[in-house]
């Protein structure tokens, strides 16, 4: 558990000092509060020192062994996996209290930005599967029997690490499939693939419907029968995707 909590320590150590380098110079500047484009910017070298601390580091492994494996099948069905959670994910946050969103403003920003798409789309996946699996949950995997309890408890991290509650839930959510994809297969690509299509939908969907996206009900117009029947349908893709994730999932040796 020490272990895990350091990797996670190290990376909201490296978010808080590239965070405040680029509040330094946005001050130098003249200006008292960060741009988009200086946000997105920050986000974005704030994950790829992540990716190459843990490299480095060698806190994360990296291989080229598990892709050698041609594991497209699970990585389609994790994709598909990603595209079925996403309405019943939105549907669950209506349902559940409304809790504080401290970046709301900053996130719907980002995502309306072009730039924000490596940002949100393609840089931070793979660092925080860097983190979360590829480190905290593989030292916790090698220090307990019982691999549930090592999912749970990165799923807490990954949950917590967020800084912001109104995603709490949905991360931690994500948090215990992702572990389980990880404890199958002992890599982090097929998470990086869900991550990536996770974030990528949210970002077209922002796009494409601004505004409307923050509430399950506002894309139908309140048409709670046709919301349903969505829901249902994607139910339809995550269920089996899981069940095929089940099927072929597996290590290499």
């Amino acid at each position: 558990m020490k272990k895990a909590l350091f990797y996670v320590v190290m990376f909201l150590f490296i978010q808080v000092v590239v965070t405040s380098l680029f509040s330094l110079a946005n001050n130098l500047l003249g200006q008292s509060k960060l741009s988009t484009g200086m946000y997105i910017a920050s986000l974005s070298l704030f994950s790829l020192v992540v990716i190459v601390v843990f490299a480095w580091c060698r806190w994360t492994p990296v291989n080229r062994k598990y892709m050698r494996s041609r594991p497209w099948v699970v990585l389609i069905w994790s994709a598909l996996a990603a595209l079925g959670a996403i309405l019943p994910s939105l549907w669950l946050q209506d349902v559940l209290p409304e809790l504080p969103n401290f970046i709301e403003d900053e996130f719907e920003d980002i995502l309306s930005n072009r730039w924000g798409y490596f940002a949100v789309g393609l840089f931070a996946p793979i660092a925080e599967e860097f983190v979360f699996r590829g480190a905290a949950l593989r030292s916790l995997l090698n220090g307990t029997r019982k691999p549930w309890v090592a999912i749970i408890l990165s799923a807490l991290l990954f949950s917590l690490a967020h800084l912001n509650p109104a995603q709490m839930l949905h991360a931690f959510l994500v948090g215990l499939l992702l572990g389980w994809m990880y404890w199958r297969t002992g890599s982090i690509i097929p998470g990086i693939v869900y991550h990536w299509v996770n974030n990528t939908v949210a970002y077209v969907g922002e796009n494409l419907l601004p505004g409307q996206t923050d509430h399950l009900s506002d894309l139908f117009g309140g048409n709670q029968q046709s919301m349903m029947l969505s829901i249902l349908f994607s139910l339809c893709i995550f269920v089996p995707a899981i069940y095929q994730l089940h099927l072929n999932m597996r290590k290499v040796e």
